[in-house]
């Protein structure tokens, strides 16, 4: 199977200056987007994507995902329209609405964060038009912010704007208000199928159709010549979230019983022995594990199921080989 629109995401654990190679490298082979973890004491994707921007001449660039309160959303929009002078129209803003966790490490409130994430992205829309902006919501607060526009570069900017969101009500408002939404990972492919009818019930409030709103969808992707490997590399990830995200988890097919047989294991023996009694079919069912035909195939079921660009999420160390197996379709 071939595929027109391809994304990867690079990780926060990767190093920098491999990052910058790994984007050249997705640029070489074709694909579209390289999306950048964003993760507050990690990594800051701004500025590494700015370092890719230099880098870098025609794949769109992406962060994954700023936060609604962190940043005022001027210094923001000041911060992407900096990017954006230095890679035109190839931006993307990916903003999501963060974890109580991540929030209370660093002194946020995370309250309201649809009505976070409204407030910001209609601030942001003003800004990059070049308009003054105004506001006195609960989280924007501006008076008469105008972006100084560069003077070779004063048209409004085009940077769209896609949330990283996964629960109904913020598939709707992104439907709504945003560009696009760049869909999560560790879910199956039947999941993309309600979230498209949440999408498409927001755009209809901004009397648009479902084709306006760009999906992008992060797909977890093991894959190598050596496929037990890529196997135990997946049955680690996937165990990982059985602890971590139960409540996804049971939302995509996983039963009680299991996690909680896992979870007794992990208690009595361990981690190490609790993640090889993951079942083949649980890892098959939220992600593309395995050879290169079996990944193809799975990444091409989440297309099939509406998802307009697949953004591989690697979790083999090849990441150069993962890109080579979905731009040439006989390598096995």
């Amino acid at each position: 199977m071939t595929f027109r629109r391809l994304g990867v995401y690079l990780t926060e654990d990767i190093p920098t200056s491999d990052a910058i190679r790994l984007a050249q490298y997705a640029e070489l082979r074709g694909f579209e987007m390289v999306w950048q973890a964003e993760q507050v004491l990690s990594r800051d994707a701004l500025v590494t994507l700015g370092a890719f921007a230099a880098a870098t001449t025609r794949v769109r660039l992406g962060c994954a995902v700023l936060d609604p309160w962190t940043r005022n959303a001027a210094v923001m929009a000041t911060a992407l329209m900096t990017l954006d002078d230095l890679a035109p129209d190839r931006v993307m803003l990916g903003l999501g609405g963060w974890t109580e966790a991540g929030a209370r490490q660093v002194g946020v409130e995370r309250d309201k964060p649809l009505l976070a994430m409204r407030e910001v992205t209609t601030a942001l829309r003003a800004l990059f038009a070049g308009d003054p902006v105004t506001r006195r919501g609960q989280v924007v607060r501006l008076l008469d912010a105008r972006l100084e526009m560069h003077p070779q570069r004063r048209e409004p900017r085009k940077i769209p704007i896609y949330f990283g969101v996964t629960a109904p009500a913020s598939m709707a408002l992104a439907g709504e208000v945003a560009d696009g939404v760049l869909m999560n990972y560790l879910v199956t492919p039947a999941y993309t199928r309600p979230a498209l009818e949440e999408l498409q019930r927001g755009a209809r409030l901004s009397g648009r159709g479902l084709e306006r709103v760009d999906r992008p969808q992060l797909i977890a992707c093991a894959v190598s010549r050596d496929r037990e490997q890529a196997m135990d590399v997946a049955r680690r990830f996937v165990a990982g979230a059985l602890m971590s995200q139960p409540a996804l988890m049971r939302a995509n097919g996983v039963t009680q019983d299991l996690l909680d047989e896992f979870g007794r294991v992990v208690a009595e023996s361990g981690f190490q022995a609790a993640y090889r009694r993951v079942p083949d079919e649980v890892i098959q069912a939220v992600m593309a594990a395995g050879s290169p035909r079996e990944v193809r195939a799975k990444v091409g079921d989440y297309v099939d199921a509406g998802a307009t660009c697949p953004v591989l999420y690697p979790l083999c160390e090849d990441v150069r080989f993962m890109m080579d197996v979905f731009t040439d379709p006989f390598l096995e």
